[in-house]
């Protein structure tokens, strides 16, 4: 008898498995081709983009331009208006990203070298291969410190770097892929200035990992049925609630269009500090 062809690995960021949450929104983003239109820019995802891009290219600045003051100036280089409503709303946000990042900038030491910024690290395990960028990969003398910048309204606590997903397997992976300790995991807070911190063990770890390789069979499950002629709404069903107004294929989505109100692309900006 000939042996059992081994099982294929499934291919995945965290960002991927984190997007089955919502089985339709999974569909609409990795399967539907071509991919419906999205919505609209949001402004508050803008202003985080621009501001972990103003700290990647901070860190890739030579040692001695590494300065509070450049930091600032990076976001002000790297500026979009995009989701704004109007160019006077955007030049506040701007101020505020700036101050942010100054702030933030202020509290690093620039000869404190990251082991990585924007760093791919993967791995793979029974069921996943599993791969994704880390925000900065820090070397300490504890081992290797995930680091994740956050920009939203809530600064994050103990909990959500214990239970963030995405996390703990960056922490997997970066050991995996530089074979160092890696451990801890941070989330960084510019608004408020925190920072949230866990350090996993073997076993925490080795619990997101069987999670994500769930998620992945239920994946591989849903495409499976609906590859068989299932109907695909039934098999990726909406999972509603209030993220649904921020969902960028709202529009494809009677559901989450009637669970939740529709908003303006700046309004996610009134819960963040500031105002909009």
């Amino acid at each position: 008898m000939l042996d059992a062809m081994p099982r294929r690995l499934f291919a995945c960021t965290p960002s991927r498995l984190a997007a089955f949450d919502c089985p339709r929104r999974y569909r609409l983003t990795y399967l539907d081709r071509p991919t419906p239109p999205r919505g609209a820019p949001w402004a508050h995802n803008t202003l985080g983009a621009v501001v972990h891009v103003a700290l990647h290219r901070w860190w890739n600045l030579a040692r001695r331009h590494r300065s509070p003051v450049n930091g600032a100036t990076l976001v002000e280089r790297h500026w979009q208006n995009d989701g704004f409503r109007d160019a006077e709303q955007a030049e506040r946000w701007r101020r505020i990203a700036q101050d942010w990042v100054q702030r933030y900038v202020e509290t690093l030491d620039p000869d404190d070298e990251p082991l990585g910024v924007e760093r791919t690290v993967a791995v793979t395990t029974e069921r996943l291969a599993l791969s994704g960028r880390v925000d900065r990969l820090d070397d300490r003398s504890e081992g290797l410190v995930v680091v994740d910048y956050k920009t939203g309204r809530l600064a994050p606590d103990l909990d959500d770097a214990r239970g963030s997903l995405a996390l703990a397997l960056y922490a997997v992976a970066s050991a995996r892929t530089l074979r160092r300790s890696c451990v801890r995991v941070e989330l960084h807070h510019l608004p408020s200035g925190t920072i949230a911190a866990f350090e996993h063990s073997e076993d925490s770890l080795r619990r997101h990992v069987a999670r994500a390789e769930t998620t992945a069979d239920d994946i591989i499950a849903a495409c499976d049925t609906a590859d068989s002629g299932a109907d695909a709404d039934s098999v990726f069903p909406a999972v509603t609630g209030p993220g649904c107004t921020w969902c960028d294929f709202r529009r494809n989505c009677p559901e989450g269009r009637a669970a939740s109100p529709t908003r303006a692309s700046w309004d996610g900006l009134a819960d963040l500090d500031g105002g909009s």
